[in-house]
């Protein structure tokens, strides 16, 4: 299986040949961002796709503020482009969870974490949070999940 990174650079041939001026453009500043993270500080690295999923949060994320900060200023051609690029960054990211599947995860964890009788409470939260962030990883808001399982721990009593 191709790494994320190793995607994005064969997708960088692709939008030449097909002369996509816009998704090339994007591919590759997305590209000299993971160099730039790979090679800032003391030692080089090498990001893996969870870190390479959240630079591309990130950088939609930018995308889609810049854009609405055009629309506010009215320039709308402006705007559309940094949404158009936001969505091509976009279509590299995991498919979103719904709210039903966290709480899903939520429970298998919780059931887990009981069968093996460790009894929940506040206090143990961060017992639930690491194996459910580590499967939710990047497709579904912290927080949120954080409420969910805060909400759930707190029915137990």
């Amino acid at each position: 299986m191709t790494t994320l990174k190793e995607r994005l650079h064969a997708d960088v041939v692709g939008h030449m040949k097909d002369r996509n001026k816009v998704a090339l453009t994007t591919v590759r500043n997305v590209l000299g961002e993971i160099e730039t993270r790979e090679k800032s500080g003391k030692t080089p690295v090498v990001l893996d796709d969870a870190q390479v999923t959240a630079l591309l949060q990130k950088e939609a994320a930018k995308r889609r503020d810049t854009a609405r900060i055009y629309t506010e200023a009215g320039e709308a051609e402006r705007a559309a482009a940094e949404i158009a690029e936001a969505e091509i960054v976009e279509a590299y990211l995991p498919q979103p969870l719904t709210k039903a599947e966290v709480e899903a995860i939520v429970e298998e964890t919780i059931a887990a974490l009981e069968a093996d009788g460790v009894e929940l409470s506040m206090r143990q939260l961060g017992a639930v949070m690491k194996p459910v962030t580590a499967r939710v990883a990047g497709r579904f808001d912290g927080k949120a999940v954080s409420e969910i399982v805060r909400n759930r721990i707190g029915q137990q009593k």
